[in-house]
């Protein structure tokens, strides 16, 4: 597996990470040996960045049930901020200092360890970054050593604001083949201050050469209107003309082509529950990659003249 240093972090981490969403989402109690199986297949072929968040259902308790052993093996990210529903529903206000501590305890716990690697605040606003509680909270985890660094996850203007902020080591952030405007301000500023740099949805759902939209299951409706748009801007950019004749064929290898000739990515965290799913993904990363470089700026000069009014994200 290719590894790469995570910015300042210093931490030495697997170009393709595992985004546990999935497998904390879209699978339930009665399949945890499954999603045991799905994580010790991570580990097993070289990826050991693991992320995943106070929302991702049974994610954190698989890791602590089938992989805590290995602890040594990997690094693990999570987020916290906001209540998540259902099962883990927390009493107390959202982007506050209190509901972050009982988050991060609460994970630590089900985890069966004593600090997280990387602590993220999940997507929040401009508001709750700026108005400062939430950040402190995680600047006072990281001093407290129950997390040894902190990170934004987000898109826009507020992952701008938390580059420039100057209080987190790591930025996860959304980039694709069909959403790259963190190509154009985020990514370099980013570089700039030498922060971890990962991944988000890092081949579009596979909204690439789908006959339709990519579907949500019930669990991720929200989810919905990003795929249909992600599959809309696919038309539209295929609608410029055939891509060179040297592009993949294999629509997957496409994508991560894309993103991992850009420099500014370290790690991309992708979702899977299956094994042979996770193998592949593997495999074109280490034998598919890179594409021609006339491939990516092809698609880079697509989304330009395509997306000029395109949001900032899916």
């Amino acid at each position: 597996m290719q590894m790469t240093t995570l910015g300042k972090t210093g931490l030495e981490v697997s170009k393709l990470g595992a985004g546990l969403a999935t497998i904390g989402l879209r699978m339930t109690r009665d399949e945890l040996d499954d999603a045991g199986r799905a994580l010790n297949t991570f580990l097993d072929n070289g990826i050991n960045f693991l992320d995943a968040a106070e929302c991702s259902g049974i994610a954190h308790e698989a890791i602590g049930r089938f992989v805590a052993h290995r602890r040594g093996e990997y690094v693990v990210a999570t987020k916290v901020g906001h209540n998540p529903d259902g099962y883990y529903l927390l009493v107390g206000r959202p982007w506050t200092a209190k509901t972050i501590n009982i988050t991060l305890d609460r994970i630590l716990k089900t985890l069966g360890m004593d600090h997280v690697d990387i602590l993220q605040l999940h997507s929040c606003n401009m508001l709750v970054l700026q108005r400062g509680e939430a950040v402190q909270a995680l600047l006072d985890l990281k001093k407290a050593g129950k997390t040894r660094f902190t990170g934004y996850s987000g898109d826009g203007a507020e992952a701008l604001w938390a580059i420039r902020s100057g209080h987190f080591d790591t930025l996860q952030t959304t980039f694709n083949l069909v959403d790259q405007r963190a190509r154009y301000e985020i990514l370099p500023e980013a570089a700039k201050a030498n922060m971890g740099v990962i991944i988000k949805r890092p081949i579009a759902n596979a909204a690439w050469g789908a006959s339709e939209p990519p579907r949500a299951v019930p669990c991720d409706v929200s989810e919905t209107p990003t795929l249909m748009d992600y599959h809309q801007r696919y038309l539209a950019m295929t609608e410029l003309g055939l891509l060179p004749a040297n592009a993949p064929a294999d629509r997957i290898a496409l994508a991560m082509g894309f993103l991992f000739a850009h420099p500014k990515v370290h790690t991309a965290i992708a979702g899977s529950r299956n094994p042979a799913h996770i193998k592949s993904n593997i495999d074109i990363l280490e034998n598919k990659l890179p594409i021609p470089t006339n491939v990516v700026e092809d698609l880079y000069r697509r989304y330009d003249d395509a997306g000029y009014f395109w949001p900032q994200w899916g």
